[in-house]
């Protein structure tokens, strides 16, 4: 596939779906893919997560998950350092990057820290760029967290009051009230795709 030289390139719409792991992102980005007019690129946070190497699971400069009690349930942190951090900022980029060659984008992520939104925004300001929080009570995520089995069980405790502390969206999906292809058709019909 070759780019056209001279053709106009269309002005790219990204979504970006934040919440806690476990929430229903990538569910709610595949489905929106399924449903919307234009054709939509599925970026997930977990294929950047995968790029590390195993070295860098566990070690400080990477990835580190630590586990510590919560009301006597699990909870487990999570430590980052400048090898992941610029991982991160590299997604972000790349997402940039993508919607500036007219790719329509579903990003999930999980944003912990105050900076990532507002670099989502600087990054992305020249698209129709959309924030979506997606929200559900904390007894539903650590149930789904024991049901997928593929995550530290603690993840969802520790990122919930973390997620989505100082952050404003364009919109908010109660998660407990909706399957994610309604939500995803609450996105779709939000905003026009």
């Amino acid at each position: 596939m070759g780019m056209s030289e001279g053709r106009p390139v269309p002005r790219a719409h990204v979504i970006v779906l934040n919440g806690v792991g476990s929430v229903g992102k990538s569910t709610t980005a595949r489905a929106l893919q399924a449903i919307t007019a234009e054709p939509f690129l599925h970026v997930a946070m977990d294929a950047f997560l995968d790029m590390l190497p195993a070295s860098m699971l566990g070690h400080p400069d990477g990835l580190v998950f630590e586990t510590n009690r919560d009301q006597g349930r699990p909870s487990v942190a999570i430590r980052t350092g400048p090898v992941l951090d610029r991982a991160m900022r590299g997604m972000r980029h790349a997402v940039a990057a993508m919607a500036a060659q007219g790719n329509n984008l579903v990003v999930d992520d999980v944003m912990i820290g105050d900076g990532q939104g507002r670099e989502y925004r600087a990054l992305l300001s020249r698209f129709h760029v959309r924030l979506v929080g997606l929200f559900a009570p904390l007894d539903m995520l650590e149930a789904r967290e024991r049901q997928r089995g593929d995550r530290e069980i603690g993840l969802a405790r520790w990122q919930y009051e973390r997620v989505h502390r100082g952050r404003s969206y364009d919109l908010e999906i109660d998660m407990a009230a909706a399957t994610p292809l309604e939500s995803a058709q609450t996105i779709r019909d939000a905003f026009g795709l």
